[in-house]
């Protein structure tokens, strides 16, 4: 195998182990904290760093994941400036949680979760959808449709968030009983997770070009 083709395998499979990450996550940290011993969901997944049992996980995900950010290169610049914004938020998300007793604190890291989403949302929508100068194949085409919907889905869901903090939060409601944001968040991690498993050619790979016999 060349090196070319080792570095395009090695970047295949960061995009599906990224995409794993977020498709796992929320369920991660949940299974931990049952695990020690906790037995309702908490409001957030950001709620669980102060959980014993999930804090490693949720830290170190959240670390290894920015690291994957910062390595990022992509095809252009803007897959690189791109990857620096996801680093940084994703960053500041997991050193700067939410808390309860530090009004400035919950401000950043919640304009930081939503800053990451943001960008991860313009991964799919506009940057996994690009196509070469041959155009799309049909297996593209249908990526490109997944793409399309995972980016969709987490902008929406982010509209939803800012909606709840704007008119609801806080206020003791019926709705906090079906913990909003977590499931919220939750939905928002699988469309980024699955989005990054597609383009990691886990799904609706291209064919192979089938070799043509030269006549002898």
């Amino acid at each position: 195998m060349s090196d070319e083709a080792l570095l395009i395998r090695g970047r295949l499979i960061q995009r599906r182990v990224v995409g794993a990450f977020g498709l796992l996550f929320p369920f991660v940290l949940v299974a931990a904290s049952f695990l020690a011993g906790a037995r309702e969901l908490l409001p957030s997944l950001s709620a669980y760093y102060g959980d014993a049992g999930a804090r490693d996980l949720y830290v170190g995900i959240q670390f290894t994941t920015a690291w994957f950010f910062f390595s990022y290169q992509g095809h252009d610049r803007r897959d690189r400036v791109a990857g620096k914004l996801a680093w940084a938020s994703t960053l500041l998300v997991a050193l700067v949680p939410s808390t309860t007793d530090n009004q400035l604190a919950s401000d950043i890291h919640f304009w930081a979760a939503t800053a990451e989403f943001l960008v991860l949302a313009y991964f799919s929508l506009f940057l996994f959808t690009e196509t070469g100068p041959d155009g799309p194949s049909p297996q593209k085409l249908i990526r490109n449709r997944i793409y399309r919907i995972c980016g969709w889905i987490m902008i929406a869901i982010l509209t939803l968030a800012m909606l709840y903090y704007v008119l609801l939060a806080g206020k003791g409601t019926w709705v906090d009983d079906y913990r909003p944001i977590f499931v919220l968040e939750t939905g928002a991690l699988l469309a980024f997770g699955f989005s990054w498993i597609v383009k990691g050619e886990t799904l609706w790979k291209d064919q192979e070009p089938v070799p043509v016999p030269v006549p002898a």
